[in-house]
């Protein structure tokens, strides 16, 4: 029975982590108008999934080091109830925040769910060494990381783009029909007595001109995109289907591949029913984009969070992708940086409140007789 509770428990932790997660890597398709909602978390579910099942092969670093190995005795890390209080507090965490469209970290959340539960459970002999360094390290320098190396990126793309004669122009989308806002303003009477204004986009959606190769340069970069956007959902699913599936090590019974895969469909669900909230704060509220801004983040996340997965490090793709959305918002000084504080201070908030929840839930199981 304690078994399959902490089945359950874990596969609620993966579909609190799809719904919080899962439009991140498409952001900004929806974020710049390349595409609509439903073909963007359409797009990130197939993605995710991919990644998922690499994870199989390229992650298993990953599932060792959120079992909760080094930072507690090896005995608790047997124990069913541990793992039950680790997935709870997490996934209560990041199941709140969906609620409220705040885009926190699961991986932050699932190390301060590790930190609340083992306090509780061996107190001093708790390893706070390893804690900060192989998890707090990498979760801190990401996101700066991840926007200086997007702000330097966009700035070469930029001056790559502007070397090309490659230029960019204003549309105004009434329906399917795309409108040059030059032109729109000149009969904007006329346009909007065509169209109910509900039809009309604002703000105006920035298009390139020109040719690369003989290929039109906004349909080459709208394919780049997607495929930037598919990178960065895939290295979420690599990044963080072991994470979860870490927690389940202790059913000895239960194959790490079917695991991995149970995870994998929980995440794709989550996303499927509870993303639109999240997934509107960081596609919109950040900063406004363009197409190329977007891949440019897009490009430097999924980067950043593949070679970490490849190397072990527990780095948040939430914490990288806003830090890669910021990044370029500071470029274009068109980010909103009241809502980033908002941000931030969910994320200062998402460790003490995961590892407050994990270390009661691990407390009442523990004196309730659970084991």
């Amino acid at each position: 029975m304690i078994l399959i509770l902490l089945f359950i428990a874990a596969s609620f932790l993966a579909y609190s982590n799809g719904a919080n997660d899962n439009f991140k890597g498409v952001a900004t398709l929806f974020g710049s108008g390349t595409t609509d909602y439903k073909k963007a978390i359409s797009w990130a579910t197939i993605t995710t999934l991919a990644g998922s099942v690499a994870a199989i092969f390229l992650a298993s670093s990953l599932v060792k080091n959120f079992s909760g190995k080094g930072l507690v005795p090896d005995t608790l890390i047997q124990s069913p109830t541990f793992a039950i209080s680790i997935a709870l507090g997490a996934a209560i965490t990041v199941f709140l925040a969906t609620k409220i469209g705040m885009p926190i970290s699961t991986t932050h959340s699932l190390v301060g769910a590790l930190f609340g539960s083992g306090v509780v459970a061996v107190g001093k002999a708790f390893n706070f060494a390893k804690l900060g360094k192989v998890f707090l390290m990498p979760l801190i320098v990401s996101p700066l990381m991840a926007a200086v190396v997007s702000l330097i990126l966009y700035l070469i793309f930029r001056r790559a783009r502007k070397m090309a004669g490659v230029e960019k122009e204003s549309y105004v989308s009434i329906g399917n029909e795309m409108i040059p806002q030059l032109e729109f303003e000149k009969n904007k009477a006329v346009h909007l007595n065509l169209a109910n204004a509900a039809n009309v986009s604002t703000p105006a959606i920035e298009r390139y001109q020109g040719e690369f190769v003989g290929i039109s340069a906004q349909k080459m970069l709208d394919f780049f995109h997607f495929i930037s956007a598919g990178i960065v959902s895939f290295a979420r699913g690599l990044n963080d289907t072991p994470k979860i599936v870490g927690l389940l090590v202790v059913i000895n019974t239960l194959d790490i591949r079917i695991s991995m895969i149970a995870v994998a469909a929980a995440m794709a669900i989550g996303g499927l029913l509870n993303a639109k909230k999240v997934g509107e704060m960081i596609s919109k509220r950040i900063t406004p984009m363009n197409s190329g801004q977007g891949f440019t983040a897009n490009l430097v996340t999924g980067l950043l969070v593949t070679t970490a997965s490849i190397h072990g490090m527990p780095v948040s793709t939430t914490h990288v992708s806003v830090g890669s959305i910021f990044g370029i918002g500071t470029v274009t000084k068109k980010a909103d940086v009241s809502v980033v504080k908002k941000i931030l201070l969910s994320w200062l908030l998402t460790l003490p409140i995961a590892a407050t929840i994990a270390g009661g839930i691990y407390f009442v199981l523990i004196s309730l007789g659970v084991a």
